[in-house]
């Protein structure tokens, strides 16, 4: 048997689509402050608007859609997938309160009683020499009033 890293003749590349319910909400909540970002920076285009842009990081981040599948099915670089995905989580980032700013409202709200669910999630990631698991940094603040 002998190995070519060559291309059959007479194929195209298979596109495949799946199935992503996602609300206008959703993805307006997605692409909006990419709307805002792109306009902030002076960006001129994309190849993609922000809309298709927000579905495709979605896929991404949803469904775990490896980057070069929905690069080649959207006629795009793996490295753009991969930069879209990078700017749209600094972008949500950004949004997110801080620990500390949360808790302070809560504070003047009245509440006295704070659960903070540190939920941790496996990741694939792994760093340092032991070559220790990387979990998330999943947390949830649910604050309520101290029954009498």
């Amino acid at each position: 048997m002998t190995k070519t890293k060559k291309h059959a003749v007479g194929t195209c590349p298979l596109v495949y689509q799946c199935r992503l319910p996602l609300s206008t909400r959703t993805v307006n909540h997605l692409a909006d402050p990419l709307r805002r970002h792109l306009k902030a920076i002076r960006s001129r285009w994309r190849i993609l608007p922000p809309g298709k842009i927000a579905v495709i990081v979605l896929a991404v981040l949803r469904h775990d859609q490896r980057l070069a599948d929905m690069a080649g099915g959207n006629n795009v670089s793996e490295s753009t997938v991969r930069r879209w995905r990078d700017e749209l989580i600094t972008l949500l980032a950004a949004q997110a309160p801080r620990l500390d700013r949360a808790l302070k409202k809560i504070a003047n709200q009245g509440k006295e009683v704070v659960l903070i669910d540190g939920t941790l999630i496996a990741t694939q990631r792994r760093t340092g020499k032991a070559d220790w698991r990387n979990y998330s940094a999943n947390i949830t603040i649910t604050a309520c009033t101290s029954s009498p």
